[in-house]
């Protein structure tokens, strides 16, 4: 059971008596559980002003989040038996959707393991991190995926943005058994080849899988331009549901490397070409040579990382929408995708629609996608809520 306990100050729990997980340090009562007392990763036992129990956490007492709540309503230890009961839950959500093996197993908070993300990829899994806190009972976790999975091989990513934040080793570690450089997963009946020690994240991108499924009513026969395409996630995709041509743009080498891989894995290679170069420059020369495409998709990073860049990513979203729309042919489609959390969905729509405006031509948004049953949101925590896929043609 933890050992310490956590006193809120008066006031502070109507949020976490709400359903939310995180504990603000405002919100400490530091005359009677002094923050300078606890090292990351203690476990706790939160209580209310009046001494009522509030639940079980961890802490993080550098951080403006000092205290994860894992166990709400419970003191309980964060342990194997417990990791074991989180990750079954979460492995009966997956498999309800989902009959194949690869899916976002854990998505932190809204799977109860703050902090932790594990992604299945068949008999191989690759789990992260995001904070020192939960780095202490990892023996625990890895332990209870073994038990429940058999995985052949786990593999231990580091290099998330939240761990450089907190100056936190990265890099990649084989854990448990052995995890090839690349593995195969297949979505939406194309298959792939991820690069899970050295790609993006855990090397592959399951949130978009619902909105690239759409994608087939609307590409068959046509020509596709895929931008940010990383390893081709949409244009291989676009590809196989039909689509006469598809050009992958990405400035990364070995990204583009990775399309051609899966290009040719589903037997695709005369379909699909790459474009190496930044994404704003290289539209705009595509535009200057008079090219055009049926379909245009935008899957950028997350242009806004905090709410204080929310009126400069905006525009980002707003210019490389309208140099999407310049290449679009009349009757085209847009597919604009954002997976920054401080962009509303409303606001994607706007920029969307500025885009329009400045290119001279109307828009209708005709589908809209979000993330996937693997990235389940938490009705308390608005911050599990990011992604986005806007499907507009343009009139």
């Amino acid at each position: 059971m933890p050992a310490a306990e956590l006193y809120l100050r008066k006031g502070s729990d109507r949020r976490l008596r709400g359903g939310h997980l995180w504990i603000y340090s405002n919100e400490i009562d530091t005359t009677r559980t002094p923050l300078g007392g606890f090292a990351a990763g203690d476990l706790v036992t939160v209580r209310d002003s009046s001494g009522v129990l509030l639940g079980s956490a961890y802490m993080e007492p550098q951080a403006l989040i000092c205290a994860r709540m894992y166990a709400p309503s419970e003191q309980r230890p964060l342990d194997q038996a417990l990791f074991e009961a989180r990750l079954a839950t979460a492995l009966a959500g997956r498999h309800t959707v989902f009959p194949q093996p690869f899916y976002r197993l854990v998505y932190g908070d809204s799977d109860m393991l703050p902090g932790v993300v594990v992604d299945r990829f068949g008999e191989y899994l690759v789990v992260q991190f995001n904070n020192a806190g939960i780095e202490r009972y990892r023996e625990g976790l890895l332990n209870a995926l073994i038990v429940l999975l058999q995985p052949r091989g786990i593999l231990m990513r580091g290099d998330s943005r939240s761990r450089r934040e907190q100056g936190l080793e990265g890099g990649a570690e084989v854990v448990y058994g052995e995890v090839p450089e690349r593995v195969e997963l297949e979505e939406n009946g194309v298959k792939f080849l991820v690069p899970v020690h050295r790609g993006q994240k855990t090397g592959w991108f399951y949130d978009h899988r619902m909105s690239r499924a759409r994608l087939a009513p609307w590409v068959r026969g046509k020509t596709v331009l895929d931008v940010y395409s990383y390893i081709g996630g949409w244009g291989i995709q676009a590809a196989a549901f039909g689509a006469t041509d598809v050009c992958c743009l990405d400035s990364s080498a070995q990204a583009l490397e990775g399309v051609s891989a899966n290009a040719g894995l589903n037997g695709l290679q005369d379909r699909v070409t790459t474009l190496r170069g930044s994404a704003p420059e290289t539209m705009a020369s595509l535009r200057a040579d008079g090219r055009q495409f049926d379909v245009v998709i935008l899957d950028p990073p997350a242009f806004i990382q905090r709410k204080k860049d929310l009126k400069k990513g905006f525009t980002a979203y707003r210019r490389i929408n309208e140099l999407g729309l310049h290449l679009l042919g009349p009757g085209g489609l847009l597919v604009s995708g954002s997976c920054s959390m401080h962009l509303s969905r409303a606001d994607l729509i706007s920029a969307m629609q500025q885009a329009a405006v400045r290119a001279a031509c109307q828009l209708r948004v005709v589908e809209q996608g979000a993330q996937g049953p693997d990235h389940p949101i938490h009705p308390a925590i608005p911050e599990t809520e990011y992604l986005k896929a806007i499907f507009a043609r343009k009139i």
